[in-house]
């Protein structure tokens, strides 16, 4: 049956004495119809975009089409003071370079979306070489954060048009955070303490896309939901408790969303996008009608619309 909160998926995995990657991949054979190598190869085959993704946003230099993105994530790993180390400075530098790709419209892996498709990959590949991750590990920790962002887009949003950035970066960290708790070893609880820890952190986080592109302020806010992941993680794992069941923050940041004024939804009415120096970078990129005839739809009560590659 289908996956609708973290307790059923528990509850299924443990009555079929199966593990949380496997029943998600029982679920993908039954629902697409293909042999489980098929699944597996998919994943494998998603996750060797989202390495490409991370090397070529590195090592491009060039802006993207707009000129607000383009050559950070480079710059970080040369010129990056290793505050933590030099795996914290790579894992901020992959994140924003998948943001670096797909501003250029290059290839990416949406986990879950577009605007925050740097959080996971940022996670996995810097953890893999120093915990020992094979890339079949890689591909099971993928199914946990694929089972992870099925629940949370059952009970809340992984739109930022549905429910701010809490609903696509918050997810994509919750998603890297369960992945990362269930590669150590980590028990249900601890997986369902880590996505818990994830998204409470991040509740409320606006959507509010500079000139309405997926790219300032998303590139910096993936780096720092890759760090709010791995923190959770090693919280969890230490055995740190959350008083607030999983399933219940997860609707709280539905609701948070729901509740969320239309301005902070991706629009770009409202936060950073409406500031005089985002208004400024608008008129700049010319986006400064588009973001006008947006106004005027949100005033009428219309669909968002999202400009630029998403």
């Amino acid at each position: 049956r289908m996956i609708r909160s973290f307790a059923d998926w528990f509850e299924q995995a443990d009555s079929g004495g199966i593990g949380l990657a496997e029943l998600v991949e029982r679920r993908e054979v039954k629902e697409t119809g293909v042999p489980r190598e098929a699944v597996r190869k998919r994943f494998a085959d998603a996750l060797a975009v989202m390495r490409q993704a991370v090397e070529v946003g590195v090592e491009e230099t060039g802006t993207s089409p707009s000129g607000l993105t383009g050559g950070r994530s480079g710059r970080l790993v040369s010129d990056g003071p290793r505050l933590l180390g030099e795996d914290f400075t790579a894992m901020l530098s992959r994140a924003i370079a998948t943001l670096e790709t797909n501003a250029r419209m290059g290839l990416i892996m949406a986990t879950p979306t577009a605007g925050a498709a740097g959080v996971v990959p940022a996670v996995l590949l810097t953890l893999a070489p120093a915990r020992g991750w094979s890339d079949e590990r890689l591909v099971d920790a993928m199914l946990v954060a694929g089972g992870t962002g099925i629940i949370i887009a059952e009970r809340a949003s992984i739109a930022g048009a549905g429910g701010g950035c809490q609903a696509e970066t918050g997810s994509a960290a919750a998603m890297a955070a369960a992945a990362v708790t269930w590669l150590e070893g980590g028990d249900n609880e601890q997986v369902a303490t880590a996505v818990a820890l994830t998204i409470q952190g991040m509740l409320g986080l606006i959507c509010d896309p500079v000139a309405g592109l997926v790219e300032i302020p998303c590139a910096y806010r993936n780096a720092s939901a890759a760090v709010n992941a791995v923190a959770s993680a090693e919280m969890a794992l230490a055995g740190l408790d959350f008083p607030i069941p999983v399933d219940q923050v997860v609707d709280v940041m539905g609701d948070v969303g729901t509740k969320m004024d239309v301005r902070f939804r991706e629009t770009a009415l409202g936060g950073l996008a409406a500031t005089p120096a985002g208004q400024e970078i608008a008129a700049r990129a010319g986006m400064t009608e588009l973001v006008q005839l947006q106004r005027k739809g949100r005033t009428r009560g219309e669909g968002s619309a999202r400009f630029g590659p998403s």
